[in-house]
């Protein structure tokens, strides 16, 4: 009788492991759906991809190597942006700064000097006279850039991004929304994986976006 129910439970594992692929993502594990679509801005043609991300996230940091490359595959299947999540509230430094080089055209240029200030050198940009004093020393002209920081379009974006996180329904960083509809993070796409390091997080929600982008772009072409 043991050997049996040893047995089963070994069947059951198999079967929980089988069912846990991030090749077949479930909704409600892997990913979930918004019960309503948010305004997608992609071109036509197009399946939009949004990344959730604080420069100062850790998480953020780790995925961003296999996001890019993910993204660089892609082509032109997707439009790919990213949103600040304000994790102090309307006043967020980090995402004062990102909507200000945003508006700049500076934002994805930027970027990778940034993560590497913050996550290699160590610099603490969470305070708006650090920020300042950090981007007049890296090729940004500080006039420029505190009108822009101080310019009614950042400001009012800045408003509006707590309503957006909620809107959206997040928790947490990084998570990506692909079409306005379906939200899934490192953290869901492996959630049911038996291997739950960071690394194979990272390419389980590799694959589960490649599932929702197709599934998106089937909607798409049923229109």
């Amino acid at each position: 009788m043991l050997v049996l129910r040893l047995a089963l439970a070994a069947i059951g594992l198999v079967s929980t492991i089988a069912f846990a692929s991030p090749n077949d993502p479930r909704n409600g594990a892997e990913f979930v759906t918004l019960p309503q679509k948010q305004d997608v801005k992609a071109p036509a043609g197009k399946v939009e991809v949004l990344e959730f991300f604080m420069y100062h996230c850790p998480y953020c940091h780790q995925l961003e190597p296999e996001l890019a490359a993910w993204v660089k595959k892609q082509g032109n299947a997707i439009s790919f942006r990213r949103v600040h999540v304000p994790y102090t509230g309307a006043a967020d430094p980090e995402a004062h700064l990102f909507l200000t080089l945003e508006a700049m055209g500076k934002g994805e240029a930027m970027f990778p000097r940034i993560e590497h200030a913050v996550h290699v050198e160590h610099i603490r940009l969470a305070k708006d006279d650090a920020i300042i004093d950090w981007v007049g020393k890296n090729g940004i002209d500080r006039n420029q850039f505190l009108e822009t920081w101080n310019s009614f379009g950042v400001m009012t974006a800045m408003k509006r991004l707590p309503r957006t996180i909620s809107d959206y329904r997040l928790d947490g960083s990084p998570s990506l929304v692909v079409n306005g509809r379906y939200v899934t993070s490192p953290a869901q796409a492996g959630s049911r994986s038996v291997d739950q390091t960071v690394e194979a997080a990272n390419k389980a929600v590799i694959t589960v976006l490649d599932v929702l982008v197709a599934k998106a772009q089937a909607e798409n072409a049923a229109r």
